[in-house]
């Protein structure tokens, strides 16, 4: 186990954590100089398995990963193909029926039909840092006349209307992605909404944050949860005074983009809330 540990690592091998049924080795190396040699030793610590964070369910992930997308500049979205009439001047429509379109589409290829959702901005800044795409099901292209194509929607989880949105399908294979690590530089930033309008979050959710990568996130990356400490009075002074904040819970980023990402929320100590701020673990990380 620690071999393959090992080799995911790269040759420098930091330490990490190890999972042997009811308890969680966390592997060390301890450095001894020896005739100009290094050696190096690991040693073994027991910690407790409720610290341990739970198997990370990869098919609600994979159900998010189809069905949103995010575009990082909302003025690219005029370059977007879209809806712009339904059969027989219907308003709305559903599988087996055609729709018409515009914009730069294949004729034979399959789209995903999205509709935009939040947009998202930095609360103390108010840069836009992306714009949510719903998925509402597929189309394929028929043919087209003078520009306008004629598309037979295939499936559809809710009605399709003018100006949806056509993009081309993405595939993401997500097996070696998910491994479970430290970002290498040090984020903080908040939990920014969460897909769907919900405030009060809990664990196995998907949430937004305020930070990508361009902050240095990347797939994997784990990040705690703080949430802020009460205000109280200084029984001396009458000072207005801010608590230290509380460990809360972790996330891990499965979908980066360049100026936020989504996030699996792996351990929820308490009910996790829009605003809360994310940062680097402060206590190590162990993974079942």
């Amino acid at each position: 186990m620690v071999g393959n540990a090992q080799r995911r690592q790269g040759s420098a091998w930091n330490g990490g954590w190890i999972w042997l049924g009811g308890f969680v080795l966390l592997m060390t190396t301890n450095m001894a100089q020896a005739q100009g040699n290094v050696a190096l030793s690991p040693e073994m610590q027991r910690v407790p398995a409720h610290e341990a964070v739970e198997p990370i369910p990869l098919d609600a992930v994979r159900h998010f990963l189809r069905d949103h997308r995010v575009v990082d500049d909302p003025a690219a979205l005029d370059e977007l193909a879209y809806v712009v009439a339904g059969h027989d001047r219907r308003i709305i429509s559903g599988p087996g029926d055609r729709i018409y379109a515009r914009g730069e589409l294949q004729h034979g290829q399959r789209y995903g039909l999205y509709r935009v959702g939040d947009r998202y901005s930095n609360a103390a800044t108010g840069e836009i840092l992306g714009l949510e795409l719903i998925g509402i099901g597929q189309a394929l292209v028929e043919r087209s006349v003078n520009g306008i194509a004629v598309i037979e929607i295939l499936s559809a989880s809710q009605e399709v209307r003018n100006d949806d949105i056509l993009l081309p399908l993405e595939e993401r294979e997500l097996v070696s992605e998910f491994m479970p690590r430290a970002p290498d530089r040090d984020v903080d930033g908040t939990i920014l909404a969460v897909p769907g309008g919900v405030r009060f979050i809990g664990r196995l959710q998907v949430v937004a944050l305020d930070r990508g990568r361009r902050d240095g996130l990347e797939t994997g990356h784990v990040l705690e949860v703080e949430q802020q400490g009460e205000r109280v009075i200084d029984p001396r002074t009458g000072e207005s005074l801010r608590l230290p904040g509380t460990d809360a819970g972790l996330i891990m980023v499965f979908r980066p983009f360049e100026k936020m990402s989504y996030g699996l929320v792996m351990q929820a100590s308490r009910t996790l809330e829009v605003g809360d701020r994310i940062l680097n673990s402060r206590r190590g990380m162990a993974l079942r």
